[in-house]
């Protein structure tokens, strides 16, 4: 089949639909809404690091209620063990047999809300499930639900009583977003919505229509795959990946994980933007979600206040489509 015979319309309006919808609650936050939907079609993880009260809980709940997924939200603190997250065998003597009772991981959309206050025991645990989509409890594997996603936040701002995620386990994210307050106009947006009655969550959740089934989402994220990426285009991610493993202020650059996660969500921007095949562009405009929370600077770099983004801008501007 020719590129240009793909019907990506279904992903196109449906991304629309649900920005409508969330929009209709949340005010601004558009970047954070396009990411996670992003997430959702690529198969990765999000990870949201940004100051309290952003909206990152409300998007991901009406998210989850838009594509009628479960939800479970796991709050990160350091009493926090692996079995309440992934869940535990109890021995029920009526039965004479040991019973899984299930920990909230065991859902379509989980969010982990300060992930750096997990111990990192607890982080493992979590990260190993959303890595192999399983959980291994008393010696025993079972399968997570189908499909699975999961967003984390941590607050970069506070360090007492946190447990920084390792560049390993920062890795298994496929997508970072960096949050901030909103601007003067859409502060004053929130506080006429609310003014006018207009931010009662029960009242809104109510109203919240299932726009999608977990099917569909299959369909979709099958469907974003057959979007074309020609050679060039797979050239110029590898080249941009590649940047990062040479460049003087970075110590330790992108793994392939960043490729396919290029590969896979400019695909999916793609058929967000109603097109059937990639374009450069669609490539640059995931570069800082990728990379951003990927690459470890150089000790130089940091003293001298070099930011990670800084240096990613430096590669999308020398490094060239061939």
């Amino acid at each position: 089949m020719d590129a240009t015979d793909l019907d990506v319309s279904y992903i196109a309006d449906s991304y629309h639909e649900v920005l409508e919808t969330t929009q209709g609650f949340v005010v601004g936050n558009e970047p954070l809404i396009e990411l996670i939907f992003t997430g959702v079609l690529s198969g990765g993880a999000v990870l949201i690091e940004g100051v309290p009260g952003t909206a990152k809980t409300t998007v991901s709940k009406i998210t989850a209620k838009l594509l009628s997924y479960s939800f479970k939200r796991i709050q990160g603190a350091v009493d926090v063990q692996p079995a309440d997250i992934i869940g535990v065998r109890i021995y029920v003597a009526s039965e004479n047999q040991f019973i899984l009772q299930k920990g909230p991981i065991f859902s379509n959309f989980v969010l982990v809300d300060e992930i750096n206050r997990l111990t990192p025991k607890t982080q493992s645990a979590l990260l190993e499930s959303m890595s192999e989509h399983q959980a291994t409890i008393d010696g025993n594997t079972y399968p997570l639900p189908k499909p699975f996603f999961v967003v984390a936040t941590q607050n970069p701002y506070e360090f007492e009583g946190t447990f920084s995620l390792v560049e390993a386990q920062r890795d298994r994210f496929m997508y970072s977003i960096p949050l901030d307050h909103l601007t003067v106009n859409e502060e004053l947006e929130i506080i006429r919505r609310d003014n006018g009655g207009e931010l009662t969550w029960d009242d809104f959740e109510r109203t919240l229509p299932s726009l999608l089934s977990p099917e569909d989402v299959g369909k979709m994220i099958a469907l974003s795959r057959q979007v074309h990426a020609d050679e060039a285009v797979l050239r110029y991610i590898a080249d941009l990946v590649a940047a990062t493993r040479s460049h003087g202020d970075i110590r330790l650059g992108a793994s392939s994980r960043a490729s396919l996660a290029l590969l896979r969500g400019a695909k999916v921007r793609a058929a967000m933007d109603n097109r059937p095949y990639v374009i450069p562009d669609d490539v640059r405009n995931l570069a800082l979600p990728v990379f951003r929370h990927r690459l470890l600077m150089e000790r130089d770099a940091i003293i001298g206040q070099i930011s990670v983004d800084t240096v990613i801008q430096e590669i999308l501007d020398s490094v060239e489509v061939s």
